[in-house]
């Protein structure tokens, strides 16, 4: 017979390692090229050394001269708090006592359940890598009739539950997205608002604000500080940025590459985009009769590529945009990998307060490192090309038409 016991033991024994994996390596490619770690964790922080520069105790000089002076290697130090991750499960229990004398119906609610926390938090996580750490998804432009009319849909989907800010004011409280219109960027919730949204509302992941990991919205910005060092005083803190860069080609991405290589010694090893971004790259690889070539990433992702560089394109990456990395000088700095919250008797399944529900809950804490931000490069402002590299060049020479530049 299934009893909650048997089915804790379950989830500790046999189902953590999965979720675990599945959530490390298969939950984006990004984050399958990132290493985890448990270094540099202190308390509730993350304190780092990072290099930068060369070290100065380098010359040359006369046969019985004076030897170059020492001068060690040049660091800064990083700190960025822990960031709590959470993901949840529910479980009534008129479902567990329903198929509490069949393992196998048992097993297959399990299961379920677990498919839906992963696809929740691989979503979930995934957008937070190219976030800023505020945990804003979008910014309410208009609204009509129950309706909302967002700057972009591409961090929601059906299902999500949401906070809704005035600025600092809190409006609504765990509401949940009911339809996502990706076409017309409108979004449906569920229940009735007793409030109408303005233009200027700010949506976040329930209890999100301000408490995600630093991803790489937060690496690009144009904030003073990042990991609580001045980007003033560090101008190597400050990534490389291009914009309204026209029509994509390989002139553009490679020069952003060399810049890196030149500036910063960065080797980048992955390219991510927006889908448009991809399509078009792959519509000027295609006009001109070049060969677009595969490769396969952990977690069975497939990917084109640039002179053997990755190029993925992932949902929540801004339209128009690619990102140069160098992910060698990311880390995930971790307290620990996934475990279940534990209770006081070591139960992961607990009741909810008067209610005739369960529920587990799987924590991370761990931030996102990046060694050397000049290393990295974002380019934005990409369009598609328009011009065909097969036509023929037009002369007129002498008020003759020359076609393929030959002289008149």
């Amino acid at each position: 017979m299934v009893t909650l016991e048997s089915a804790d033991n379950a989830l500790k024994t046999i189902y953590l390692g999965v979720v675990s994996n599945q959530l490390n390596v298969n939950a984006n490619p990004l984050l399958g090229k990132i290493l985890q770690t448990t270094s540099d964790v202190w308390g509730n922080e993350i304190r780092k050394l990072a290099p930068y520069g060369l070290n100065g105790g380098i010359g040359a000089g006369e046969e019985a001269g004076d030897l170059p002076s020492s001068a060690q290697n040049n660091y800064v130090k990083f700190v960025s708090e822990l960031k709590n991750l959470y993901g949840t499960i529910n479980i009534s229990d008129k479902a567990i006592r329903a198929s509490s004398n069949s393992a196998g119906a048992f097993v297959n609610l399990l299961n379920a359940e677990m498919e839906g926390l992963i696809k929740a938090s691989s979503f979930n996580f995934g957008r937070m890598l190219y976030g800023d750490g505020s945990g804003l998804l979008a910014t309410v432009t208009a609204y009509s009739s129950g309706v909302a009319t967002l700057d972009s849909v591409r961090n929601l989907i059906e299902g999500i539950v949401v906070d809704i800010y005035n600025s600092t004011t809190k409006v609504y409280s765990a509401i949940r997205v009911k339809y996502v219109d990706r076409v017309n960027k409108k979004v449906t919730f569920e229940g009735t608002m007793s409030t109408d949204l303005a233009n200027g509302y700010t949506i976040y992941v329930q209890g999100s604000k301000g408490n995600e990991i630093t991803g790489l919205g937060a690496i690009f910005s144009a904030s003073s500080t990042l990991y609580g060092v001045s980007k003033t005083e560090y101008p190597w803190m400050n990534a490389y940025t291009s914009t309204n860069a026209g029509e994509i080609s390989d002139t553009i991405i490679q020069s952003a590459i060399d810049f890196l290589d030149e500036v910063s010694g960065s080797e980048v090893d992955y390219i991510s985009c927006s889908a448009d971004v991809k399509r078009a790259y792959q519509a000027y690889l295609g006009s001109y009769r070049r060969n677009i070539d595969i490769m396969e990433l952990n977690g069975g992702y497939k990917a084109i590529t640039y002179n053997g560089i990755p190029v993925v394109s992932d949902r929540f990456v801004e339209d128009g945009t690619m990102y140069l990395l160098n992910t060698k000088e990311f880390a995930l700095h971790q307290l620990c990998d996934w475990k279940w919250l534990e209770g006081e008797n070591g139960r992961i399944i607990k009741q909810d307060a008067g209610k005739p529900t369960y529920t587990a809950t799987l924590v991370k804490y761990a931030d996102l490192i990046c060694d050397k931000p000049n290393g990295q490069a974002k380019i934005s402002g990409i369009t598609g090309s328009t011009s065909n590299p097969f036509a023929p060049v037009i002369n007129i020479v002498n008020g003759e038409v020359q076609e393929d530049g030959s002289e008149g």
